[in-house]
């Protein structure tokens, strides 16, 4: 029997703040890397709901609040503590790993080990989402929608483009819809949308105007898309869910690990950047072959008993761990 959902959008422990605090942090990690979603991350450790209702509730009754200067009824009715662990997270994330696994997507070993991870964590959140769908008609023609998109989605090719404020501002807005999305990366958006070399730079080198101006659209395009995410999830949420996990199985194909460059180019900084790739099988042989294969399998196991350990349910642990 599934245990009763625990109520994370009014943190009170110690141990809620930390799982929040990780959450986010594994969120900031994923969307660093493109093809990884950070809404992924937030449906696997079971926060999107709440964090889709708790940023839907900057709201008309929410300014209010702050101009009658009632702070702590404004601070429950936003679920600011939610928001701060989760943002606090997400912030250590980029300040800590944006250069190391920036450095790491450059090296093509790493890459594929990373990527293996990743793999190993959607495909357990494919797994683990979709147990609890109720499938029919109508949630299968979604599932297809939402893969389809998906496959569609990261197989553009990158762009060039200008990095003026305003194209930042609109970057910001596009890649933040993709990111509260399960399966479709913001970073890969902002790759696409010739972007993510410039803004990653920024956040390396601490050049915050570049960062101000994506976060600006980001934090309007998160409060406008959060609206629709939260309708859908309350009106239709069999369905919403069904194209949700379709979205993540499309997403495997940009994130399959072993992959061979098809277009390349040079970057602003002359080095050389992949544009457009395709899966190849994998070489048994080589030096780094079964650590990825290991790094897979443990991203696929994490995912099923941190699922495990919340409901009771999960339908790769429920025999094993009764």
């Amino acid at each position: 029997m599934e245990r009763a959902k625990e109520n994370l959008s009014r943190p009170r422990t110690a141990r809620q703040y930390l799982r929040l605090l990780l959450t986010g942090f594994a969120m900031g990690a994923s969307d660093i890397v493109p093809g990884v979603s950070g809404g992924t991350m937030a449906f696997i450790l079971g926060v999107y709901e709440d964090l889709i209702n708790a940023i839907k509730s900057f709201n008309v009754e929410a300014l209010r609040m702050l101009i009658g200067v009632r702070i702590q009824a404004l601070f429950e009715h936003i679920s600011l503590r939610l928001l701060l662990a989760l943002g606090a997270g997400i912030l250590l994330a980029i300040v800590v790993l944006s250069g190391f696994l920036s450095a790491l997507m450059d090296d093509a070993q790493g890459r594929t080990l990373l990527f293996a991870f990743f793999f190993g964590l959607v495909l357990a959140s494919i797994v683990t989402i979709g147990a609890k769908v109720r499938w029919h008609s109508r949630s299968l023609v979604s599932w297809i929608i939402g893969t389809v998109v998906a496959f569609a989605v990261v197989n553009l090719v990158p762009t060039e483009a200008d990095h003026s404020p305003p194209i930042l501002v609109i970057s910001g807005m596009i890649a933040i819809t993709a990111m509260i999305l399960p399966g479709i990366s913001g970073s890969f958006i902002l790759l696409i949308l010739g972007q993510y070399d410039y803004v990653l730079s920024a956040v390396s080198n601490r050049d915050l105007p570049p960062v101000i101006y994506v976060a600006i659209g980001a934090g309007v395009g998160i409060i406008a898309f959060s609206r629709v995410l939260s309708y859908l999830l309350a009106h239709y949420y069999n369905r919403t869910v069904a194209l949700l996990v379709g979205f993540m199985v499309g997403s495997l194909w940009k994130i399959y690990p072993w992959r061979q460059c098809l277009q390349n180019d040079v970057d602003r900084h002359g080095d050389f950047r992949c544009l457009a790739d395709a899966p190849v099988a994998p070489d048994a042989g080589s030096e780094s072959f079964w650590m990825a294969i290991v790094l897979l399998i443990a991203g696929f196991l994490l995912v099923n008993l941190l699922d495990h350990a919340q409901t009771k349910s999960n339908p790769v642990f429920r025999r094993l761990l009764p």
